[in-house]
């Protein structure tokens, strides 16, 4: 049985032929959760091989809170009546009800349909996945996601992806939750529809199951995880807000306890939940074609971004702002992925860049450069806060300086980029950058030492609020604002949600960004799209 959360009702079983179960409105969203019984969320499956891959369910037996076991079964059809593997696996409370078990026996590139059953004989819905394939691939296509912020919007990228049949894989680059509690009744931007449970901010480990048993009860994330495998890592919202090894923007010790147990409560769950393995980051070959890179930038190994507002307080605050540009901002011992997970990823370079034709780099924060353009709080909205005004002026201030204007992404930690990108130039790496996190979407020409290092498709969000919402200027204002201030970026869109569409050929990668007409209704209608290329051995966009 799945579930499909409204502000009226829950429904129980929809569309899944096992009997629909309508729940009283009147009923808590998190009683219905809690109690929903059965295959409760669907399918889902990850970590794609070309022979194997692993498969997830959930399912809460309807008595006991014994161990029980789930027998998972995939065939070339979705009848299955060409069975060719499976295998058993065990689940209880001490996971949630979640199961994952990976497979093995597959083909390469090949289309398998799967599903679990009980021990009571009842079935999952049946679930479509495909393997990486191997040698000579002439076309992959990747779905890119990020910044799904529930209560803003419907998940209608979800849902137009779901239904294309030329995608091989979803890549969701972070941000897949966020653990704010229930938004102002007074934020006009809020869908009463959409209810969070639980409706506060999300601390321990029972809070974080619950907002992933609320966002996976969504029909249409639900409907894009039963029709392709993921590949997902997370960003800092499903732990806390700026989140690093040692802390986050978003948590107080003095008040909500000891990071460390917040930081393991939100892995184990995001472990949970997800169709992903406990590998930390991991390598795709997919064929002579390209390898795709899962990394993991905030919770093993990131340092604390460098404190610029120390230098925006300073009585002599330009003297300040030069010292911490010259100074600290340039720490050789920041890192965004610990000196394992960079050594790791050179040395793959290395030995990829021989084999595959791409190096896809799937990372949660943009790479590329961005300083504030000058001129960016003339484009301000009149009712706009006194602190919101601040911050933008300081960000202008110190782009004057050539400063970041987010110091929690890779810009701010300038040597880290560095040696990310020299690592691709001396493996002479066809460089692709696939992230996330600004909710906005923008397209960069990386460079290094004065050479071009590679191409990064930075994705907009599926429902998250980008910078419009600050801005009273045109949107097409804004972008040539940030493009002409910024020489890396070559495109931008500051005001549009949807999903990235990356297709891989052994000649070029081309980048679409599709933008929703709407989230504020279930809708897969498209308002528009662009597109943008980068051909092989160029490292720079086509003109």
């Amino acid at each position: 049985m799945a579930l499909n959360i409204d502000r009226r009702s829950l429904i129980v079983g929809a569309g899944l032929g096992l009997g629909a179960l309508v729940l009283p409105a009147g009923r808590g969203l998190a009683q219905q959760i809690l109690g929903a019984k059965g295959f409760t969320h669907n399918v889902a499956s990850g970590e794609p091989g070309p022979d194997s891959m692993l498969l997830w369910t959930r399912y809460v037996p309807a008595v006991g809170d014994n161990a029980i076991r789930l027998d998972a079964e995939v065939a070339l059809d979705r009848d299955f009546t060409r069975p060719i593997s499976g295998g058993s696996v065990q689940t209880g409370p001490w996971r949630d009800w979640t199961a994952k078990i990976t497979v093995d026996g597959l083909k390469p590139g090949t289309v398998y349909w799967y599903r679990f059953v009980a021990p009571d004989g009842s079935k999952s819905p049946v679930g479509r996945t495909k393997t990486l394939p191997v040698g000579d691939a002439g076309r992959f296509g990747l779905g890119v996601f990020s910044c799904s912020n529930l209560p803003y919007g419907w998940f209608n990228a979800y849902a137009h992806a779901a239904a294309r049949s030329d995608l091989d894989l979803w890549l969701h680059v972070g941000d897949y939750i966020y653990e704010y509690g229930t938004p102002a009744a007074t934020d006009l931007r809020v869908l009463n529809e959409r209810t969070l449970a639980p409706g506060h901010e999300i601390l321990a480990i029972a809070d974080y199951r619950m907002r992933y048993a609320c966002y996976r009860a969504d029909p249409d994330l639900q409907r894009l995880h039963q029709m392709a495998p993921m590949v997902a890592f997370w960003d800092d919202h499903e732990s806390s807000n700026d989140s690093w090894e040692g802390g986050a923007q978003n948590h107080q010790p003095a008040k909500e306890g000891d990071w460390n147990l917040r930081r393991a409560a939100a892995m184990q769950v995001y472990r949970e939940w997800l169709p992903v393995s406990d590998e930390p980051w991991k390598a795709y070959p997919i064929g002579t074609l390209a390898t795709l890179y899962r990394t993991e930038s905030r919770l093993l190994g990131r340092t604390r971004p460098a404190d610029i507002d120390a230098a925006y307080r300073a009585s002599d605050s330009d003297a300040a702002l030069k010292a911490f540009r010259d100074g600290i901002w340039h720490d050789p011992s920041a890192t965004m992925l610990g000196s394992t997970q960079e050594s790791w990823l050179a040395h793959a370079f290395k030995a990829n860049a021989r084999s595959t034709a791409w190096q896809l780099v799937g990372m949660a924060t943009i790479i590329g450069r961005t300083v504030m353009p000058q001129d960016a709080v003339s484009w301000l909205r009149p009712d706009t806060s006194e602190k919101s005004v601040a911050s933008f002026r300081n960000n202008a201030r110190a782009g004057k300086l050539g400063l970041p204007m987010w110091m929690d992404r890779w810009d701010g930690y300038p040597a880290a980029r560095s040696r990310l990108l020299e690592a691709a130039q001396q493996a002479d790496a066809n460089l692709v950058m696939l992230s996330g996190d600004s909710h906005n979407a923008w397209a960069y020409a990386l460079v290094e030492d004065g050479r071009p290092a590679g191409v990064e498709f930075a994705g907009h969000a599926v429902t998250s609020q980008g910078m419009e919402g600050s801005m009273a200027a045109d949107p097409a204002t804004v972008a040539q604002g940030f493009i002409a201030a910024n020489p890396e970026l070559k495109w931008a869109d500051t005001s549009r949600r949807g999903y990235m569409m990356i297709e891989v050929t052994p000649q070029r990668v081309t980048g679409e960004w599709l933008f929703l007409q709407t989230i504020k209704a279930r809708s897969t209608s498209i308002a528009g799209s662009h597109r943008m290329q980068v051909e092989r051995g160029r490292k720079v966009f086509a003109s």
